[in-house]
């Protein structure tokens, strides 16, 4: 696992400079979960996992995802990554939900990121969007359910449910959806 980039961190976001504030400990928590699950499935392979890494798309929008995985080593330079990696994840905070469901994801789109989760800690909530035709479709949400959450649903509720999710890059890499929110 590679991080790059050193605190304090700043995005650039349609050629505004926006200073990322703290993460809060159930996001990283979530953030080291799914690095740690998606790292140990890809030692040995081609692709990377980075964490916290700039991604340059142009001149105007520099991001710094908190998870993604690069399957171009050529994409990897020294101090960043320029052009989109295959995969990217982003975990809301308060401060740049709007962002991470709006403008992000539609330059993530716009430069062919390949697949996008958006991960809410409070909704403990994982959306996932799979680049089709050039467009972001939503492939399904996923829902981490306590005892008594689940308890509450009905067998038919319960069989509707997926509680593992797999990332579209890989056929054998499935999560249970439980071990992100640990």
């Amino acid at each position: 696992m590679y991080a790059i980039q050193e605190d304090p961190k700043i995005e650039q976001i349609q050629g505004r400079e926006i200073a990322m504030s703290p993460a809060s400990i159930k996001h990283i928590f979530i953030q080291r979960n799914l690095a740690g699950i998606i790292w140990q499935y890809l030692r040995g392979k081609k692709c990377q996992l980075l964490l916290e890494a700039e991604v340059v798309f142009d001149e105007e929008n520099k991001f710094i995802p908190d998870l993604m995985v690069v399957c171009e080593p050529d994409k990897i330079k020294k101090n960043h990554i320029e052009g989109a990696p295959d995969f990217i994840v982003e975990v809301l905070s308060p401060s740049t939900r709007r962002r991470d469901i709006t403008i992000k994801k539609d330059i993530y789109e716009k430069y062919g990121v390949k697949e996008y989760w958006i991960i809410s800690p409070k909704d403990e909530a994982i959306e996932v969007y799979i680049l089709r035709n050039g467009k972001y479709e939503l492939d399904n949400i996923y829902h981490n359910f306590d005892e008594e959450d689940w308890a509450a649903l009905s067998d038919t509720e319960k069989a509707e449910q997926q509680l593992s999710l797999k990332v579209s890059l890989y056929d054998d890499l499935e999560i249970q959806v439980k071990e992100i929110f640990e």
